[in-house]
């Protein structure tokens, strides 16, 4: 159940950042449920590695290169999708941050909750 509440949220917060953010188009919330699953999976195994092989460069510029792959990650999610797009690399790092955002307020919400 906690599973099926998580990527629920993540839709919502991916139609909303959407939403806010121009250039980034999402066709509807079964879209946005996939675009969140596939970033969730992109992000946990390729940024994964990539976040490895980049640690001192990320260690030097204090995260920086972790929040690039997290851009990245949403262009490669945009590539794989017709459904999901970005006009760019800007308007990607503003969804990424965005959608950051969001998901932090989530789950600050049910931090309180609990």
């Amino acid at each position: 159940m906690k599973l099926i509440i998580e990527i629920l949220t993540m839709g919502i917060a991916v139609l909303i950042a959407a939403f806010v953010i121009p250039g980034v188009t999402v066709d509807g919330f079964g879209s946005a449920i996939l675009v969140g699953i596939l970033l969730a999976l992109a992000n946990a195994t390729i940024g994964f590695i990539l976040r490895l092989l980049t640690f001192p460069i990320n260690f030097l510029t204090l995260g920086l290169m972790s929040f690039i792959i997290s851009v990245l990650m949403v262009l490669l999610v945009d590539s794989w999708m017709d459904s999901f797009n970005t006009s760019g690399f800007f308007s990607a790092m503003f969804f990424a941050i965005v959608l950051a955002i969001l998901k932090m307020l989530f789950n600050t919400d049910k931090a309180t909750k609990d």
